[in-house]
C-alpha cells in the first residue's frame, strides 16, 4: 500500500463523515481502539460540520488516501491560531489501525504546522480515554494540566453515555 497525503476538498465530505463517524462510535469504531462507543452515542462529525472545516481560514483536513486504491484511509484536523497549531479529528479506519497510519498523520500534521510558522501542537481527549493520551504522550505530546469542559447538549458532538465527562488538553512543541 502507497500512502497520499492530500488536503480534503468538499469532494471528500462524505466520506469523511462515514470514516470519522465509523472509528470513533456504534459497533464499527470497536475493530479498533479509538473508539467513544462507550462513552458516546450519535455523531462523531456530520457534512455541514466538515464542510464548515474545509471551507474554514487557517483550517485543513490532511487525509491519507491510498494511492493505488483511491480509498481514504485516515485524516487529521488542523487548524492555525496563532502560533499554536490545533490538531483534531485524527482518525484511522478502524480495520487499519495500529499499522502506523495515525503516526504518519501525525508527523504530517507538524510539518504543516512548521510551515505555518507553529512552535506548538494542541489537542484536547476526552480525559477518561487513558490509552488514546498515552499513545499521544509516546509521540511527544505533554498533558498541560489544563482540562475543558464537555459541550454536553450540543448533540453535533454525540450524545453522552456517562456524565462528568470533560476533556484534557495535550500539547507538543515543534
Amino acid at each position: 500500500m502507497h500512502i497520499e497525503f492530500t488536503q480534503a476538498d468538499e469532494s471528500h465530505v462524505e466520506d469523511l463523515v462515514e470514516l470519522v463517524n465509523s472509528a470513533y462510535r456504534g459497533d464499527s469504531s470497536k475493530e479498533g481502539w479509538t473508539t467513544e462507543a462507550d462513552l458516546l452515542d450519535g455523531q462523531r462529525a456530520d457534512a455541514e460540520g466538515i464542510r464548515e472545516i474545509i471551507n474554514k481560514d487557517d483550517s485543513v483536513i490532511l487525509i491519507a488516501e491510498d494511492d493505488d486504491t483511491g480509498d481514504l484511509l485516515g485524516c487529521v484536523h488542523l487548524e492555525k491560531q496563532g502560533a499554536k497549531c490545533y490538531l483534531g479529528m485524527l482518525t484511522v479506519d478502524p480495520a487499519l489501525q495500529s499499522q502506523g497510519i495515525g503516526k504518519m498523520l501525525l508527523a504530517e500534521s507538524e510539518a504543516l504546522a512548521q510551515f505555518w510558522d507553529c512552535t506548538t501542537i494542541f489537542m484536547t481527549v476526552i480525559s477518561v480515554r487513558t490509552e488514546l493520551i498515552a499513545w499521544y504522550e509516546k509521540h511527544g505530546f505533554r498533558n498541560t494540566g489544563e482540562k475543558k469542559p464537555f459541550p454536553y447538549g450540543d448533540e453535533r458532538f454525540g450524545i453522552p453515555k456517562v456524565k462528568n465527562l470533560e476533556f484534557t488538553v495535550l500539547e507538543k512543541k515543534i
